[in-house]
């Protein structure tokens, strides 16, 4: 490797964000192998994820594949539980604190068996909002200690299975989203003969930040009104169950990115706590829901993909917050709840998948003679490019784009033919990469020559399906890191997008995490021949592993699950690995019969055999190939 290709760690941290967006969890060794770091410490555990990779290989899993480093998972749920218990004994706040994880975040049962495994010690629960997350919180939240909030509207069986917790001695608490859930919980509870745990969600008047300030303010979707509420503690008052009422919920956004924000709502939600307390009602939690940003992009801002706050201060911000308003009106701290999902998922998780093609912009290689009566466009063209040089680049630039649209519109009426453009289009990309030369010698480049290099970007075709792995990228243009995880020692030269291998083009990523914020390309490695090139999509741990669709009938992704072992010299071992979706499962999705169709490729394939048009041993072979596909893996195998 040529010296000045060469790039260090503390560069290529920069250059992708690494430790920005990281959360001190991963980094580059000396190989230039992106690395996990469990404990997030650089003298701990290291695990090569290229090692992985090797690993899955001699295992036969094939990629594109999801890689859960589930060390960090539990690190996550220790840092959230440990932080606010710390800033609570700081600041002698006198109430305690839960932590329960939204299952909405991420169903998978590996996931919430983790968090809860982890979050023994510290009683962390669960949150549900379905009847079906209900009944796997019934199944899985067995810890007395925990909490389960259930969120979302509800109808009589979501209510039974409610208070069927209560009756198993569960503390599940069901928060009042419409004011009718009053009397059928009184009701249902009545019928039963068991004491519910009721919380009330609260509408408050502060509008909630980033994409998902809608679940808040005076408009939101869920929540009571303060006349509602206040209407509700007499209803519940004169049923004999003003004791049951015992949580406050708000909640102002999954991704909350600015800190004020949190501030605002904080302060209005403990004052109606306070003023209920006074009157009576005999609260113990406030559940200040979730909303913990993850920052994405690693700029520390108030931006869509980050957060202007660390979890430190946060905390800080609700436990103050609270404290101070009780204190003033003379009322019991109460326990906090934290309903984050987003914070404690979204590190453990990364797709891992490999570059099978690159689109070049600028490959074009067509060329004609120089003929005295050629079209004026082309001739214009040659001339441009004839007399670039240092000093007229810019002019050449908006001449050559003219010159270039012109000659698409002269081909649409006819005018220029086929290969004209052709060596039009040729010339148009040499003057490009003869001026994004240029520009690399320049300290300041002009706004409008800045396109250029998206112009120039080439496009990387990954083996993945952004609607599966990826769909927030798609949906809600959310910027997600990605990075090689192999040559990380070399300096990256080719500026590039993402495209995957799906028949829509939609199917791609061009916002990207830069040094100077966001990006339309990304720098990556020109692939060698014969030489996989992996890249990875991290933090898709939160909503990514369960949002996605079958576009295409791609379905879900290989998994492998990856336990640290300081003791291993790798310093890690694939604990599970979940086979993903074949062929015949996704159809099957779709009301397909594998059986079926491959009796009626049989019986296709026995027609041509009659006629003589297929040879037996052939048909023999290509039903049993037709056959192997339908049980085969949705990517490609390459």
């Amino acid at each position: 490797m040529p010296p000045d290709s060469r790039i260090s760690p503390d560069e290529v941290g920069e250059l992708y964000k690494i430790s920005r967006w990281g959360n001190g969890y991963f980094s580059v060794n000396s190989r230039g192998h992106l690395c996990v770091l469990p404990e997030r410490r650089e003298d701990g555990p290291r695990i090569d994820i290229m090692e992985v990779i090797a690993e899955m290989r001699e295992q036969g899993i094939a990629f594109p594949a999801v890689i859960r480093f589930h060390d960090v998972l539990r690190s996550q749920v220790s840092l959230l539980n440990t932080t606010f218990r710390d800033v609570i004994a700081e600041n002698g706040y006198q109430g305690g604190f839960l932590a329960v994880y939204p299952i909405k975040v991420n169903q998978m049962r590996e996931v919430v068996e983790e968090i809860l495994d982890a979050g023994a010690p510290f009683d962390h629960g669960l949150e549900a909002g379905s009847k079906a997350e209900l009944m796997a919180a019934l199944a899985y939240n067995a810890n007395p200690g925990a909490l389960t909030v259930l969120n979302g509207y509800k109808d009589e069986d979501y209510v039974r299975l409610a208070l069927l917790g209560r009756k198993l001695g569960r503390r599940v608490v069901i928060v009042v989203e419409n004011f009718s859930e009053f009397s059928m919980i009184v009701r249902l509870a009545r019928e039963m003969k068991v004491r519910p745990l009721i919380g009330v969600r609260a509408k408050l008047a502060v509008q909630g930040g980033g994409r998902w300030a809608g679940s808040s303010g005076e408009r939101a979707k869920f929540g009571l009104a303060c006349s509602e509420i206040i209407n509700g503690v007499a209803l519940l008052r004169e049923a004999g169950m003003l004791d049951c009422l015992q949580l406050l919920h708000f909640h102002v956004g999954s991704q909350v990115p600015d800190i004020r924000v949190i501030k605002d709502a904080v302060a209005e939600a403990a004052r109606i706590y306070a003023d209920l307390a006074v009157s009576g009602v005999p609260l113990r939690y406030l559940d200040v829901g979730g909303g913990i940003g993850v920052d994405y992009d690693g700029s520390r801002s108030a931006g869509n993909s980050s957060r202007n706050y660390s979890l430190q201060e946060y905390a800080m911000d609700v436990v103050c917050g609270i404290r101070q308003i009780c204190d003033e009106t003379g009322v019991s701290h109460p326990c906090i709840v934290s309903e984050s999902g987003r914070y404690l998922t979204a590190h453990h998780s990364c797709v891992i998948t490999n570059v099978v093609n690159t689109i070049h912009q600028t490959k074009t290689g067509f060329s004609l003679s120089r003929t005295p009566d050629e079209h004026i466009l082309l001739a214009n063209m040659r001339e441009a490019e004839e007399e670039l040089d240092g000093d007229n680049f810019q002019e050449i630039f908006n001449d050559a784009q003219q010159i270039k649209n012109d000659a698409i519109n002269a081909f649409k009426l006819g005018v220029v033919s086929l290969a004209e453009r052709a060596e039009i289009e040729t010339i148009y990309w040499r003057i490009i990469t003869r001026i994004s030369r240029m520009l690399d010698e320049l300290d300041f480049v002009p706004a409008e020559l800045g396109r250029i290099a998206e112009l120039k970007a080439s496009q990387y075709l990954c083996n993945f399906s952004v609607f599966q792995s990826a769909a927030d990228t798609w949906a809600i243009d959310q910027l997600l890191p990605i990075v090689p995880v192999m040559r990380l020692d070399e300096m990256p030269t080719e500026r590039c997008s993402i495209v995957d291998i799906t028949c829509d083009s939609d199917g791609k990523i061009s916002r990207f995490v830069s040094q100077d914020g966001h990006d339309r390309s990304l720098l990556l490695h020109a692939p060698r021949e014969g030489e996989d090139y992996f890249v990875g999509l991290f933090l898709t741990g939160a909503y990514q592993d369960v949002m996605g669709d079958m576009h295409n009938l791609f379905g879900r992704l290989n998994e492998v699950h990856v336990y640290c072992d300081d003791d291993d010299p790798a310093d890690f071992y694939i604990e599970e690995v979940i086979r993903g979706a074949t062929a015949d499962m996704v159809l099957a999705t779709m009301q397909y019969n594998a059986e079926m169709m491959a009796r009626y490729v049989k019986e296709a394939v026995d027609k041509r055999i009659r006629s003589g048009d297929i040879q037996p041993r052939e048909g023999v072979r290509l039903v049993d190939f037709y056959e192997e596909c339908l049980g085969g893996y949705t990517y490609l195998g390459v």
